[in-house]
């Protein structure tokens, strides 16, 4: 098989963050039982639905905030973390597409909305965020266009860092964003996935992060397809909401060399958080397989499909962004 080039894995990350997000987003809040109750073998269409009633293929609040960040490096301005948060604001505020203007979204989480609060006060965005002990995966499943952009290895870190903080600025969150880029970046040069998993726990060590370091070595020892049969993930917050429990959950989706579809399918099916876990394990599979391993059936009802893969095409097009 061919491997996938710059251009099909930046848009395998973003359209794998989307196809997570619209997978997850029918069965959101729902527990392994029950899941696996109605579907088996998991759940392998995008239908939408869920507790928030999606259209088939819409885009959730991670898909949103990924396109918020994705923006803000594509024109970046003066401040890019500055731009990131003002797209954010923007989505909060209903200036988006699909939406009515003005009308809020139909899901915020609850750090993401106090350190929107905070930045729309302050006009600061390092003078934001839920503070620490707020340790949500609502910045984790946002950053993905950090390392699809900046080549700089420290200007990614920073950033990284910087533009979870906006929101989430428990240093839990804000490693672990920092550890997610470091593995997409090196998948996006062709690294092997045990390589790329490598960079990540340096980053989280070059961070003072060991709880980041033992969610990824927890992620390395974790077999999902037998959490995905059996529904014992042993995760803290058994895949509810949690930055780690994410941050593992999709360690060891880029380590499970299966298809795009099984893996993404497996994650879901553990329960709980759905679309979150799907957006952030699919985004990290599709930077590894490239955008000819997500489902065409699944692409083709994708809300933001077109852009992103315009996006894709700009992006592989310039020289990612250095450090300044």
């Amino acid at each position: 098989m061919t491997r996938p080039g710059r251009r099909e894995r930046i848009a395998g990350g973003l359209l794998g963050v989307h196809a997570g997000d619209a997978l997850g987003a029918t069965l959101e809040f729902s527990g392994w039982a029950s899941i696996h109750q109605e579907h088996p073998d998991g759940l392998r269409e995008i239908v939408g639905g869920g507790p928030f009633g999606w259209p088939p293929g819409h885009a959730t609040d991670d898909t949103d905030l990924t396109r918020a960040v994705l923006l803000a490096y594509l024109d970046p301005g003066d401040d890019v973390v500055r731009t990131a948060a003002d797209h954010m604001l923007a989505w909060r505020d209903g200036d988006w597409p699909g939406r009515e203007p003005g009308s809020g979204p139909r899901d915020i989480g609850g750090s993401t909305s106090a350190g929107l609060r905070a930045y729309a006060a302050s006009r600061d965005p390092r003078d934001a965020g839920a503070g620490a002990g707020s340790a949500g995966n609502g910045s984790l499943m946002r950053c993905l266009p950090t390392a699809l952009a900046v080549a700089d290895r420290d200007r990614r870190v920073r950033e990284a860092t910087e533009i979870s903080a906006v929101t989430h600025d428990d240093p839990r969150c804000t490693a672990a964003c920092a550890t997610y880029v470091e593995i997409a970046a090196e998948l996006l040069r062709g690294a092997s996935p045990g390589d790329a998993v490598d960079a990540g726990v340096r980053a989280a060590r070059q961070l003072g992060a060991s709880p980041v370091e033992d969610a990824v070595r927890y992620g390395r020892a974790l077999s999902l397809t037998e959490a995905a049969a059996t529904g014992r993930t042993f995760l803290a917050d058994d895949g509810g909401g949690y930055v780690l429990d994410s941050l593992s959950l999709a360690v060891a989706a880029v380590l499970d060399r299966r298809s795009f579809e099984d893996v993404v399918v497996d994650v879901v099916r553990t329960g709980n958080d759905t679309d979150t876990n799907g957006a952030v394990a699919g985004g990290l599979v599709g930077v590894r397989d490239g955008v000819g391993a997500i489902p065409a059936r699944w692409l083709e009802k994708l809300q933001f499909r077109e852009e992103f893969l315009a996006a894709a095409e700009r992006l592989a097009g310039r020289p990612r962004a250095a450090a300044r």
